[in-house]
């Protein structure tokens, strides 16, 4: 099975301050064909404008990363944690028995362009947690680096689901290929540019389902692409 999602196809709600594309069911966009993949709940393809953001407001038994494109994200939360997002970073939240947190753009002239991702965590009723982390633009360069992980390998921010996340960085000749264990599957999400995935072309809010025991990037333009075995 290879299924694309074009990013055309989407979820999208503009409330001003920000521009929003969900490629899952999300808020008031409903969509029977696209609740999910898996464990993997919401990939939001967020904007937020200069001077905005989102107030605090609360979540429970959700692993929510947040991966940053373009732009600054602050945040702060109920366990006292306050940090800034940049390009590079990836930010895990555990919500678990509940944490409050805001997200907000304090540039007073440039949008933030960010991924928010929620995945389903393996129990509920953990204690909430957070890390965050930068893995630079050379670690991504022509290949899929592992960015989360049900036991932190390879440096990776930690989740609590059997899922990993990888994400690269393409141009030209470079290429990579992902081997899924049996009875795996892949949803590959192109951040931004374009790409050949399995033989597909897509371009960025693009994604592809698969099944077919791999992952295979290649013929990248200024591609920045998100995989996740699930």
């Amino acid at each position: 099975m290879n299924e694309i999602r074009r990013a055309s196809e989407r979820g999208h709600a503009n409330h001003g301050w920000l521009d929003s594309y969900h490629s899952f069911s999300f808020a008031d966009y409903y969509d029977p064909e696209h609740t999910g993949f898996g464990p993997l709940l919401v990939i939001n393809e967020d904007r937020v404008k200069p001077g905005s953001g989102f107030g605090t407001h609360g979540h429970r038994d959700m692993e929510i990363i947040s991966y940053v494109l373009d732009g600054a994200l602050a945040h702060r939360d109920s366990m006292g944690n306050g940090s800034t997002i940049v390009p590079g970073d990836v930010q895990r939240m555990s919500a678990g028995t509940g944490v409050r947190h805001s997200e907000y753009n304090h540039d007073p002239a440039k949008v933030t362009h960010f991924l928010q991702i929620w995945i389903e965590p393996s129990a509920t009723g953990l204690a909430p947690s957070y890390e965050q982390k930068h893995f630079d633009a050379a670690e991504k360069r022509g290949r899929l680096r592992l960015i989360a992980s049900r036991d932190g390998a390879e440096g990776s921010v930690r989740i609590h689901q059997h899922a990993r996340v990888y994400a690269g960085l393409f141009d030209g000749d470079e290429r990579a290929r992902l081997e899924l264990a049996p009875a795996r599957k892949a949803y590959v999400h192109v951040a931004r540019g374009r790409a050949m995935v399995n033989g597909q072309l897509l371009s960025g809010g693009d994604a592809l389902k698969t099944d077919s025991g791999f992952v295979n990037v290649e013929h990248g333009e200024g591609a920045e692409v998100l995989v996740f075995d699930l």
